[in-house]
């Protein structure tokens, strides 16, 4: 892989360890990690028509997915996530009467049913929101007139608009998942800092703390360090106004 730098595409990732706006930590186990850059990805594919040709395939630190970046035709140039199977000096296209070939981005009515896709927008315009982790796909499954069903990587079939975009093909980078971090020293430079068990504080500082030699957690239910419970207790709303869409649940 090279390494072409476009400043305009590129800024320095501000750190926030974990803090909120008063500096106090709302989420543990963070802090550390190198200087990254964040690469602006376009999540939109707004350039309709415009050839672009594949310059470079690179490493992003800021997600599971390597990043493309894209020379169009009229000399602009954009990053998007790689598919599997795009290779450098490929081009891909955007639009609704283009082929269904890997990295182009269409409207979910002009792809064929069995296609794989990722980066499906939830709603048209706002840019791809699913689909977008390192080896995830969905599969376009039936088209209804101004539905589509999408089987997405959970399991779930979901109905989505015919105008909302997505790009044919499967996020590379598939062996992601079976990389083994390997050093505590690695896990700090990526901003992971140290968990310690409950069990292993004092009851002041948890209330699973406490007890002569190694003790468990007791008789009732794991708790958070603030005391709430964690375990067979809904944590979500039960129902959101999304779930509408939802054709199918995923399996249990």
């Amino acid at each position: 892989m090279s390494n072409i730098t476009v400043k305009s595409l590129t800024s320095i990732l501000q750190k926030h360890s974990g803090r909120d706006m008063f500096g106090h930590v709302s989420v543990r186990h963070q802090g550390g990690r190198e200087k990254r850059f964040y690469r602006e990805i376009d999540w939109k594919r707004t350039k309709t028509g415009v050839p672009a040709k594949v310059v470079e395939i690179s490493y992003d630190p800021n997600r599971s997915a390597d990043v493309a970046l894209l020379n169009y035709q009229d000399g602009d140039k954009r990053y998007i996530l790689a598919p599997l199977g795009l290779k450098v000096n490929d081009t891909v296209l955007t639009g609704a009467s283009i082929d269904a070939k890997i990295g182009n981005c269409l409207p979910l009515g002009s792809i064929p049913v069995g296609t794989l896709v990722h980066n499906l927008e939830i709603k048209p315009g706002r840019g791809a929101q699913m689909v977008r982790s390192a080896g995830n796909a969905a599969v376009v499954l039936a088209r209804d007139g101004e539905l589509v069903q999408v089987k997405l990587p959970s399991g779930e079939t979901r109905v989505f608009d015919a105008a909302a975009k997505a790009t044919v093909g499967q996020v590379g980078n598939i062996d992601w998942k079976n990389r083994v971090i390997g050093t505590a020293g690695r896990a700090r430079h990526m901003g992971k800092r140290p968990a310690v068990r409950g069990v292993a504080m004092n009851p002041r500082s948890h209330p699973h703390g406490g007890g002569e030699g190694k003790s468990g957690i007791g008789l009732k239910s794991p708790k958070s360090p603030w005391g709430k419970r964690t375990l067979g207790k809904r944590t979500r709303k039960l129902r959101k106004y999304s779930d509408r869409f939802i054709a199918q649940r995923r399996k249990k």
